[in-house]
Order: structure tokens, then sequence, then C-alpha cells
């Protein structure tokens, strides 16, 4: 798994200050991050305290037991690197699974927060095992006391002293944010219950071992907006739940909820899908999104190719990224009469600016939001090998086209790729048999629509 490190310098070191009162403040020092005037050495994005300290450490070990926990293929405990982003309003705390097939979120909303006003800024940090034991002992009274920089995160309670030190970014991380947004914006809201209900379904499922894999899949029926009824098969109105043991990880955060909302793309009732369950809670929202099948990462998925490929969204991509403005809800709506473009091109570019990690989509405010990671939009060809190569056939000469058919490649190697009368496309390669176009275009039919894109253009 390939990294991306970055170096910081401090002014002071950080500290924890006691006044005679015995109140703890602790000092933590930034360095290196962005903000709207531009690059700064040392930025200040948020000192105080959360409004529901217990409900937020339960919802931070979450979001860190995501970080730590390999569902596929389970393994030794090795926790990777959640990301914070402070966003204006808000601060949401982002991971992975270590297997890339679950993602977590957590957004701790303006009524969460007391303190600072919220600055901007993104950085990736490791939460270690003292400060999962000191969270795990924080009661109900107990302040919690957080500072945020760009490059670390530190949570301060009345058991001592804790600083997360920056840590490398996994680039399967980063393929990880552009394919999750792109599932998440094309999510409809199917289930709404109390979470004491939805506690009580988590209750009934199996609990995950080392043989098992999560490799189940299993289906839910909301019922009367009250509760969820299990089925073993799909059914009209269920509900897919891909590989349900990784949704254990929330028991621990649901008694602080109030709500829980289920999200799925529209499929047919017979297709597994990936799925998102929401849960409210006082001054927060978290949010775990569950791909397809255990065995699927995310960054595999292949829905930013379609937007890779053109130059048009790379283009406009630049145009929309200068047009964010730190905004901690993207409005499509605006950004496409500041730029000029149909709403279809703006949703193109944030594909384009999602696959280097700076465009995220929230589900309960159904927008897009910005978040700054330390690579450029350039570096997505890079890190898409069916791109790369889909780039290759076309400058190699080897796509031909004939009306709705199209040949790729040379001799043996040669696959066939067809549109339909909706200008989807499929192959004769063993990606197309195997995948069906659930994982994205092949390269193939990457190659021809890049070529098809040109003569188009070309023709105007």
């Amino acid at each position: 798994m390939t990294s991306h490190i970055q170096s910081y310098a401090y002014l002071h070191p950080s500290a924890v200050h006691e006044s005679s009162a015995g109140r703890r403040t602790l000092a933590l020092e930034t360095s290196g991050g962005a903000t709207p005037a531009g690059e700064a050495a040392n930025p200040r994005l948020f000192s105080g305290f959360l409004t529901a300290p217990a409900v937020a450490a339960a919802a931070l070990l979450t979001v860190a037991d995501i970080a730590a926990a390999r569902y596929y293929r389970p393994a030794a405990s090795v926790s990777l690197d959640p990301v914070v982003t402070a966003d204006g309003d808000r601060l949401r705390m982002e991971s992975f699974s270590g297997c890339c097939g679950a993602y977590a979120r957590l957004d701790v909303l303006a009524p969460g927060l007391d303190g600072d006003d919220v600055g901007h800024g993104t950085t990736n940090v490791d939460i270690n095992l003292p400060l999962r034991r000191a969270l795990a002992r924080l009661g109900g009274l107990d302040p919690l006391h957080l500072t945020v920089g760009p490059d670390e995160l530190a949570v301060t309670t009345f058991d001592g002293r804790f600083v997360e030190r920056q840590v490398p970014l996994p680039e399967r991380w980063l393929r990880g944010f552009a394919e999750a947004q792109v599932l998440a914006a094309g999510f409809t809201l199917r289930a709404e219950v109390p979470a004491t209900e939805a506690a009580a379904f988590l209750r009934t499922l199996p609990r995950p071992t080392l043989r098992s894999g999560a490799r189940t899949t299993r289906w839910v029926v909301p019922v009367g907006g009250r509760t969820l009824r299990p089925t073993s098969r799909p059914a009209p109105d269920a509900v897919c739940l891909p590989g349900p043991e990784r949704l254990l990880a929330l028991q621990q955060v649901l008694r602080h909820a109030t709500t829980v909302r289920v999200y799925t793309p529209d499929l047919a009732e017979s297709d597994a899908a990936a799925v998102a369950w929401e849960l409210q809670l006082p001054g927060m929202r978290l949010t775990l999104l569950l791909s397809q099948n255990a065995s699927r990462g995310f960054s595999g998925e292949g829905g930013v190719l379609h937007d890779l490929a053109t130059g048009a969204a790379a283009d406009d991509a630049d145009l929309v990224s200068a047009l964010l403005a730190w905004e901690p809800r993207i409005d499509v709506a605006e950004l496409s009469r500041q730029a000029d473009l149909p709403a279809g091109r703006v949703r193109a570019a944030l594909t384009v600016l999602g696959a280097s990690g700076q465009v995220g989509y929230d589900l309960a405010e159904e927008a897009y939001f910005h978040r700054h990671l330390p690579y450029s939009v350039g570096d997505a060809e890079a890190r898409n090998p069916r791109l790369r190569r889909a780039r290759a056939l076309v400058a190699d000469g080897a796509v031909r086209l004939d009306g709705a058919l199209a040949s790729v490649g040379k001799g043996d190697h040669g696959h066939l790729v067809r549109a339909d009368d909706t200008g989807q496309l499929s192959c004769t390669c063993l990606w197309w048999a195997k995948y069906r176009g659930g994982r994205g275009p092949c390269t193939h039919a990457l190659a021809v629509r890049m070529v098809r894109d040109a003569a188009t253009e070309a023709a105007r």
C-alpha cells in the first residue's frame, strides 16, 4: 500500500497548561495548512469543547474501530489513518477499514461544538491505544476539550494529555474517497427508524469470526417507518445488507442515537448493493457506508473513470476548484451559475476533484462538501491503471470505430466493444464478463469512449 507523507515544522512544542483552579488546557501547535487566504505555516482550526462529550467519544471510537478493522481476509488489527477536516462550521472525521470496504464519517455540527470559530484544513492522524483507552473511560459528565490543527488531533480529558501526530495517508484511501462520493451521490433514503429498533436488529446479527470474512448478504424490509424486519432473500422494498457483520461497529454508539436512516442506490430488488447507515446523534451525525460485497474495496469500483476520461471534465475541474471557496456545503446550482456551465458538467468536474480527495458527499444534506488533501487533480491518472492503459491504446491507434461496434487492440489481443441503444458500452474482455459494468468501465470501453468523444468534438 503506497502512502503520501508530508513534512511539517512547529513553532513551539504542544503543551498542557493547568490553571490554579485545576482546569487543564491543551495548547496544540499546528503547521502547514491551507486557509481561505492561502497556505499558512501554523493555522488554528478549532479549540473548544464538545457539547456531548460521551457521545462524541463513542462516535470517534467507532471511526477509529473502522480504521483498525479488516473485514475481508481478517488479519491482525492495524490502525490506519483517520482523516480530520475543519470545514468552516463543522468538523468531519473519516476513515476506511483496512480492506477499504467500509467507510465511516463523523460530522460534528455547530450545535455539537462550543469554542472558537471552526477554521479550514485537513489532516490525517493516527488514533493510538492510549487515546482509545481514555475515550472509552470518558463519563457522561467529564469535559472533553478538543483542539484540531492541520497536522495533529489532540484530546484532553481528566485522565491526561494525548497528542496524535501526523501519519501517512494510504493512496488506496484516496481512491476510496473518490469512489465513495460517487456512490453516495446516487443513493436515496430507503428507511428511517428509531435507534432502539436498529439496535435490536443489530443484536440479531452473527458475530464475525476469522473464518467468516463477512461474506454473507442479508436483506431487511422497513415496516411502517418504525422497525426493520429481516428477510433471508430479496423482496419488494427490501434493503440489502452486504456483509452485515460490518454493521456491528455501530453498536457502541447506537445507545446515544435518536434515529437511524438507511440509504441505498435504486436497483432491482434481486441485486446486492452498497448501503449507508446514518445515525442522528446530539449535535452530530455518524455515517457508515458499506461496499457491495465485503471482498470489494471502494478503491476499485471505477465509478470515477467515465468523468476522468473526458477532457472537458478535467478542464472544468480547474474552474470549479477555484470557485469552491471553502464552503461547507457545495451548491451545484450556484456553481453552475458562477462557472457558466450546465449542472451535469459541474457534477462531472466534482467527480474529477473527488479523484484527488477534494470533494466528498453528505447524504443527510444531499450535497457535496470540500476537503483539502495534499494531492493534485493531475495525479488521478497515475492512481487509475485502467485509465492509463486506455490512453495508451488510443495513443497507439489501437481503437477502430465501425458504427455501434469498435475493435480495440491488435491481433490475438483484440476485443470488440458494442454500444447499445442507450449508448452503454459492453466488451468481450474478461473484465466485462466478470463484472458486467458493475465496477466501472473496462480499459477497452474507456478507450472507445475517448475516441468517440474526440470524434464528436472534432465534428463540431
